[in-house]
Formats: structure tokens, C-alpha cells, sequence
């Protein structure tokens, strides 16, 4: 969020709520890149006379140097960008040149060339992270000074899980010029702090002394908000995310399509709302609402005696399982839940808790003892499909550490129709994806149960309404203004 209103990326995603939010539109080019060698390379041209807010002239060649400066960076996100010919390369000497990127700041003419066809790649250059800032900027944490911005606002101050401020960009008024189809926004300042207890965070904005928070509530906290201020000054907004137990499909009892297909049945995602308190949307899919490629379907209804009918045909020798989650109380009541809906169906249980911020570390770790089955999630890095596939379930993501195929399914038909979707090229092939979805559902790595939402709380000098929020980067500031 801090980051969509002020550095705008060549490409940016529309500032919309929904599926429309995760839309890609042009932002400093001209226009959506042409492709050409199959996909392999993208031109675009960069729009004449941008400018930073410290009035330096906006030009093509400091798009390569970003692209240099978040690889020098080593941040996670470098890594997006490793497809570009030459990127690696510069990624491990830390100097030189990126032969995969040729500028021409005469004409603001920008080439990209990748090592394979890759569809998202166009998503990837929607992202803040590949926002051009000026050439020679620092390759370091720049948190309490940040680069100049070419978006309608600008980060004036900064402290690192304190709090930020944001004014308007003195540039905007001719960059506003030059991207009419950006919203400038209708509030001049802006201040954001971090308040950490959920508590405090809705009694400031009941008081009136903050205007507006979105984040986790306490446990029934959002329960009570929604008897009182339900379409008035709150909502739940909907997230990229999908909320899952995984099943170990490498090991006994889960090895057996049969057990997984039985579990999926046997759980009622409608409890697990309750646990969630309503802040979670049921689903029995991998992909969420709002992301491309998503259609609604149902493959898993509940029904125990279906179930037990599986089990019973299935006749697992082992029924000794262990339950994995992290140590939150919501986390605990759900892995509770799925013990007890396990147990019905004749297993013998051991639930494992874990903090936190161990968690994802332990199960990450194939080697970890008795790794059957547990709770995770995942919130799209960015809008396409192919964040979840290949991230989560293709058989090349199984890591001995640090693994986020958790599931450790291995399918290689879905893993070429992994590759083959992402070679396509032009628009995301939503029909494709929309498939696959359903093929892995059908394979049950998971017992999938909901898509989390977010609650968007505001004071009531902001009209909610008016308030966008976009799927990918949260509360959109641009569309805040007071009554």
C-alpha cells in the first residue's frame, strides 16, 4: 500500500476494488508492451516529460537501473525479475551490465528480454518493486529517506513499524497530465502509524482520532464491529488469499487419494467461519475470488457418511497423524476442529503447536518427524494464478528447506500444464487456470476452506463508500476523502 500511490511502475494495476483491481494498465509507459520472439521480448516506450518529485526528468535508462538496484538489494522480490536475460548474472557479480534490458533515453524507447516465454512477467512489471526511481539511487534501506516519487503522493517521513506521512507530490501536478487514467487523490497530507493492539487500533477510530484502519481484529472483536457499524463504517474486504490444511501426500495415511478425498468431505467449512469469526469467505478451491483464472465451483460438500465410505475402502494402515499449527488462538480452535473431524474418522491424533514465528520454518523442512498434516495459508504476492500454482503446488517447488509445497504433491501432467500456461502469451489464460484449479481441487493436496477477508474500519468523517480497496495493495489512498 505504502508504495502504490507514490512510485508508479512502467505498468500498474487499476485502482479498483474486485477482479477489476487486479487489471494491468499502463503507468509511466504509453501503453501495454508489444511481445514479440514468442513472448520473449517486451518493448515498451516510456511517456515523454515525467518527472520525479524532486523535478529530475524521468527517463528510460533508470528503469535498468532499478532493475540493478533490486537485484544489488538481494530482496526477496529480486527474484521475480531473474527471467530477463543477463539478470543473474549481474545478480551474482553485484556490477556490470543487464544484456537483457536496452534503453534509449532519446526516445524512452525500453527492451526487455527474457530466457523463456513467461505470462506473468507483464504482472511482475505492474509491481512497485520495478517502479523506476533516478539512476545512481543508493542500493541500501533508504526506509527514513526514500527516493523521489512520480506517483500523486510522495513519503515525506518514515519510521521503520512506527509510522509514515505522505503530501502531495509537487511533480503530480504535470505527471496527473501525462496519466489521466491515475487518480490523483483528494487529501493533500497524510499521516499512517502502527498501532500493534487491535484493541486500541478501533477505539482510536470510535473516538475519532484516527480515520481509518484495515488489519487483523481480535478474536470476536469483528463480530461486534459488524453489529454496530455493518455498511456504515465497516467492511470486510476480500483478499488474495486462500486459508488450507495441507496433507503430506508422500507418506501414509495421505498418499492415498482416496484419504484426502474423505477429509475434504468430512470437514464443514462452515465451523471454520464460525471459528474465524465470519471473517473468512468458504471455499473449497485453491484459487480466491478476484484473482484471474477464478470460477466458482463446489467439489467438495460436506458429507461425513461419504467419507466414512472412503475410509472404510481406503482401510489406511496407518492412522497415527499429527496436526500442525501455529500458536494463535483462531489457528489452534481450527487444527482443533480438523483433529476432532480426523478423529471421527477413526484416526489417531497428536496435535503440534508451534510459535509463529517457527512455524513456517518447521513445516517448511520435509525432514521435519511426523510432518502429516497442518494448517497453512497464502495471500498472493500479485495478481496472477501462477502465484499459487507454481509457488505452491508445482513439483520443482519442493524444497528441503524453506518449502512451500507443503503438500509435497507431485503431479508431472499438472506441472506441464504449469509450464504450458505460463508460456502462453498476451492475456492470462483464464479459461486454462480455471482448470487447473479445478484438477488440482481434484487431486485434494489441501482442504481448502476459506479466503480471508479484511475489515476496513472507518471513523465517521470518511464516507465508506467512496473507499476503494484494491486486492492486491489494500486501502486505496486516492479514494479517501471527508464528508
Amino acid at each position: 500500500m505504502a508504495m502504490y500511490n507514490t512510485y508508479i511502475p512502467l505498468l500498474t494495476y487499476r485502482h479498483a476494488a474486485g477482479k477489476e483491481g487486479s487489471q494491468i494498465m499502463p503507468g509511466l509507459a504509453r501503453g501495454l508492451p508489444k511481445l514479440e520472439d514468442h513472448g520473449k521480448t517486451y518493448t515498451l516506450y516510456l511517456r515523454r516529460r515525467l518527472i520525479y518529485s524532486n523535478g529530475r526528468r524521468v527517463k528510460a535508462s533508470d528503469f535498468k537501473a532499478t532493475i540493478k538496484r533490486l537485484l544489488k538489494l538481494n530482496s526477496a522480490e529480486a527474484s521475480y525479475y531473474d527471467e530477463i536475460v543477463g539478470a543473474e548474472e549481474f545478480e551474482s557479480r553485484g556490477h556490470g551490465d543487464i544484456s537483457g534490458i536496452a534503453t534509449d533515453d532519446k526516445t524512452g524507447k525500453i527492451v526487455i528480454r527474457l530466457i523463456e516465454p513467461r505470462n506473468e512477467f507483464i504482472s511482475l512489471l505492474a509491481l512497485p518493486f520495478a517502479a523506476p526511481v533516478p539512476s545512481g539511487t543508493k542500493a541500501r534501506d533508504l526506509t527514513s529517506h526514500p527516493p523521489p516519487a512520480t506517483g500523486p503522493y510522495m513519503i515525506t517521513q518514515s519510521s521503520r513499524g512506527h509510522r509514515w506521512s505522505y503530501r502531495r507530490n509537487p511533480a503530480w501536478a504535470r505527471n496527473g497530465r501525462l496519466m489521466p487514467q491515475l487518480p490523483g487523490g483528494h487529501i493533500s497530507r497524510i499521516s499512517m502509524r502502527v498501532i500493534h493492539k487491535p484493541s486500541d487500533r478501533v477505539r482510536a477510530v470510535e473516538e475519532g482520532r484516527v480515520d481509518w484502519v484495515g488489519g487483523w481484529l481480535a478474536h470476536g472483536q469483528y463480530a461486534v464491529l459488524k453489529s454496530r457499524y455493518d455498511g456504515s463504517r465497516l467492511r470486510g474486504e476480500p483478499t488474495l488469499g486462500t486459508d488450507y490444511f495441507w496433507m503430506n501426500t508422500h507418506k501414509a495415511p495421505f498418499n492415498d487419494l482416496r484419504v484426502r478425498v474423505a477429509v475434504n468431505l468430512a470437514v464443514d467449512r462452515s465451523v471454520l467461519r464460525r471459528i474465524y469469526g465470519d471473517e473468512l469467505l468458504p471455499t473449497t478451491q485453491v484459487l480466491p475470488p478476484g484473482m484471474p483464472g477464478y470460477k466458482r465451483f463446489v467439489l467438495y460438500p460436506h458429507d461425513m457418511a461419504d467419507a466414512r465410505r472412503l475410509i472404510e475402502k481406503a482401510h489406511p494402515s496407518d492412522r497415527k497423524v499429527t496436526v500442525w499449527a501455529p500458536k494463535f488462538p483462531e489457528a489452534r480452535r481450527a487444527a482443533a476442529y480438523y483433529g476432532k473431524v480426523l478423529k471421527e474418522l477413526g484416526f489417531t491424533l497428536h496435535l503440534k503447536v508451534v510459535k509463529p514465528s517457527h512455524y513456517f520454518t518447521v513445516i517448511g523442512k520435509p525432514s521435519t518427524p511426523n510432518l502429516d498434516t497442518g494448517l497453512g495459508n497464502w495471500f498472493a504476492d500479485y495478481p496472477h494464478p501462477n502465484d499459487f500454482f507454481e509457488s505452491l503446488l508445482a513439483s520443482w517447488s519442493i524444497f528441503p528447506t524453506f518449502n512451500e509445497n507443503l503438500a509435497q504433491i507431485d503431479s508431472p501432467v499438472l506441472d506441464d500444464a504449469i509450464i504450458v500456461l505460463g508460456e502462453k502469451r498476451g492475456a492470462t489464460p483464464e479459461h486454462g487456470y480455471a482448470l487447473l484449479d479445478r484438477a488440482y481441487t481434484a487431486l485434494a493436496p489441501w482442504v481448502a476452506f476459506g479466503n480471508p477477508t479484511i475489515p476496513l474500519f472507518v471513523s465517521r468523517a470518511v464516507p465508506l463508500p467512496q473507499v476503494i480497496w484494491n486486492p492486491s495493495f489494500g486501502a486505496d489512498l486516492t479514494s479517501f476523502r471527508f464528508r
